[in-house]
């Protein structure tokens, strides 16, 4: 019973700060706010997290792993299954993003959070995500240039780069397209990622 206590608070903190992130971002965010939200006292948050900083880096963090961990493995599929061919290391890249932005429980909070974290200077968070999920990226290139190697290592870059921020645009699903009436959020969402996919291996390889 104890365990599901602990559980619980650690749980209804990171859902309370990533809502709040996500509305007024890190800065204008307090954890008086966050321990409001999450109807717990201020020890608590010392307790699980220790700092504000650390609060802000497990929150990416409760998200990103498993996503990451998706990446990866969708990674080592398609480059066994289909070697050579780009389009499926860009489907590894750009789909396990998306089915995060469909989750209900969270996940437009957490894209929302994640425009924030392009929007505010915070070099602390920048660090912990280079350093925590940059290998992800770096597994992607190294793939991506075996099927483009005549682009030179800053055009690679520069072009994963375009991808990340267009990726992060069609999360937030913002766009001109918006989803017609009668379409499955799924089914939307999966047109979605065909079309980043076709675009992005055209540039890639332009």
């Amino acid at each position: 019973m104890a365990s599901t206590a602990h559980f619980s608070t650690k749980d209804r903190i990171l859902g309370a700060a990533e809502e709040l992130f996500a509305q007024f971002g890190f800065t204008g965010t307090s954890l008086r706010q966050v321990t409001s939200r999450a109807d717990v006292n201020i020890a608590a948050v010392n307790y699980h997290f220790g700092s504000k900083e650390n609060l802000v880096n497990e929150v990416f963090r409760r998200r990103m792993d498993d996503m990451s961990t998706q990446r990866i493995a969708a990674l080592g599929a398609a480059v066994a299954q289909h070697p050579g061919e780009l389009e499926p290391i860009l489907a590894a890249f750009v789909e396990p993003a998306l089915a995060l932005a469909q989750d209900r429980h969270g996940g437009a909070a957490f894209v929302r959070m994640v425009a924030r974290a392009y929007a505010e200077k915070n070099d602390s968070l920048r660090k912990f995500l280079s350093d925590h999920y940059g290998h992800v990226l770096r597994e992607f290139a190294k793939a991506i240039a075996a099927c483009v190697p005549e682009l030179t290592k800053e055009e690679l870059y520069w072009r994963l780069d375009f991808l990340a921020g267009a990726l992060t645009y069609a999360m937030a699903d913002f766009g001109l397209i918006k989803r017609p009436s009668g379409v499955a959020e799924k089914t939307h969402r999966e047109r979605a990622a065909r079309e980043l996919i076709r675009f992005a291996a055209a540039g890639f390889k332009s």
